[in-house]
């Protein structure tokens, strides 16, 4: 199998079909999360903005002329919000030295809101619902995240000091965790862990043509050495394209009718993030704005000691190593300005840096006429060249995304000895010894039992220290 793209899916279908015995090379035209992969807001999110879209929708005027749709399509965001906190488990359990859990801080102001988030009356009273819907979030994860819970208004002050003070006052606040990670080193350590169970992985290395058999069937790829200036063959049984918001990019090399119109399977949408002073946030908690100007969520995260802010959603096509626009600076700029106090309103000159980034949303130019476009991953085939391509999808379901990939190829192309999937039991790179060693320190350091030191580094990985 050749896998085309070393971003955080491509690495996983490489190491997903190294580890279940197949040959397997992966090929990236830059360095290893050089693109999308390291441009995310540094959250393993389990989705809980996805279920509440799929109730507005579900709860719709619209939903009553075909409830049998919109019960159907409420059931797809479900399972994939399930699916999310699944592999959000998986990584807190497996990796613990890659991501720690980020509490999280939805501050209330009003027992009422309007405008309505989402769009519909019914989330009018979410300040009233929030703490039972927090608390069915966390069961979505057989409680295996640390548990929600709510704080007063005067503590609340005490724990975030940068919120403002002159509206209302706050109610309280709600709190809940989500996985942190540093989006670029884990992606690494995925490419690392193929490398080291024996795939072929190199950057640098950019596929220009295709090999096709007498048949127009794809047999393999031209690679160019963009260091050495060389080129190469890869044959392969099977090809897998993992551009994520590049795709269409990829995908324009199949064509052999130049006069036929291409049909794109992306719909990408670009979101900005700007990293601020770490004194716009406390050092141990983020906070989220459910309710922005254009109904997108915007975090703001601790990060390495600064903060991070972001996101915006901006429908275009993709662009590589992009800048960011002023116009999303300076958008999330003013909705910084609702929430945070007078003493520290944020200006321009405050910005240390800022990057942009591109959802993949996905739509499978095979399907009939009329399909929708998909929130979750798509995997298709074209089945005049054989290629098969993943898009779409999250940061934190890029495992699941390479099991179904490798899954599909597997079936369509009968490669023989392929073995069961078997990366949810794997480990990556560097996670060797790694409770016991962090145990031990903290054990050591601070003259904790074993079971609480152990509790900690499952809690907070690294940050345990802290």
């Amino acid at each position: 199998m050749l896998v085309v793209g070393g971003g955080a899916v491509g690495s996983g279908v490489a190491l997903d079909a190294q580890t279940r015995g197949l040959r397997t090379a992966c090929v990236e035209r830059g360095d290893f999360s050089s693109e999308t992969s390291s441009r995310s807001t540094k959250l393993l999110w389990a989705g809980i903005r996805y279920i509440a879209t799929a109730a507005a929708g579900l709860l719709r005027a619209k939903s009553l002329r075909d409830p049998v749709r919109a019960v159907k399509d409420f059931g797809g965001e479900f399972m994939m919000v399930l699916n999310c906190h699944r592999e959000r488990r998986y990584m807190m359990e497996t990796n613990p030295h890659l991501c720690s859990w980020q509490p999280i801080a939805l501050p209330f102001s009003e027992w009422f809101i309007k405008p309505y988030p989402f769009g519909h009356p019914a989330f009018g009273f979410f300040p009233i619902l929030s703490p039972l819907v927090f608390k069915l979030y966390d069961a979505m994860s057989a409680f295996s995240c640390p548990p929600s819970y709510v704080v007063g208004r005067r503590r609340a002050r005490d724990m975030f000091p940068q919120l403002s003070r002159e509206s209302k006052g706050i109610n309280y606040i709600q709190v809940f965790y989500e996985a942190m990670h540093n989006d670029a080193r884990t992606n690494v350590a995925i490419a690392l862990t193929a490398a080291e169970k024996g795939a072929a992985v190199a950057n640098y290395c950019e596929v220009v043509d295709l090999l096709k058999d007498d048949g127009g069937a794809v047999v393999g790829a031209e690679v160019l050495d963009r260091v050495s200036g060389d080129r190469f063959d890869v044959l392969a049984k099977a090809v897998v394209l993992c551009g994520g918001p590049f795709t269409d990019g990829m995908r324009r090399l199949e064509r052999t009718d130049p006069d036929r119109p291409f049909e794109p399977a992306v719909r990408g949408g670009s979101g900005t993030h700007i990293v601020l002073p770490g004194y716009y946030c406390p050092k141990d908690m983020g906070l989220l704005d459910y309710n922005t100007s254009d109904g997108r969520f915007l975090f703001f995260l601790p990060w390495l000691g600064h903060t991070v802010v972001g996101t915006t959603d901006k429908q275009c096509d993709a662009e590589t190593l992009p800048t960011a626009p002023e116009d999303e600076i300076q958008w999330i700029l003013n909705e910084c300005s609702k929430y945070l106090s007078l003493d520290i309103r944020v200006s321009r000159g405050d910005v240390l840096s800022a990057w942009r980034g591109w959802r993949p949303l996905a739509k499978d130019p095979y399907a009939p006429p009329g399909a929708p476009v998909s929130r979750d991953h798509l995997i298709s085939t074209n089945p005049a060249t054989g290629i098969t391509f993943i898009t779409g999808g999250k940061w934190t379901t890029y495992r699941e995304m390479a099991e179904h990939t490798v899954d599909k190829v597997i079936s369509l192309k009968k490669l023989d000895g392929a073995g069961p999937c078997v990366t949810k039991e794997t480990p990556l790179i560097g996670s060797e010894d790694f409770e016991t060693n962090v145990d031990i320190k903290l054990t050591q350091k601070f003259g904790l039992q074993a079971d609480v030191a152990k509790h900690l580094v499952n809690a907070y990985g690294m940050r345990a220290f802290d």
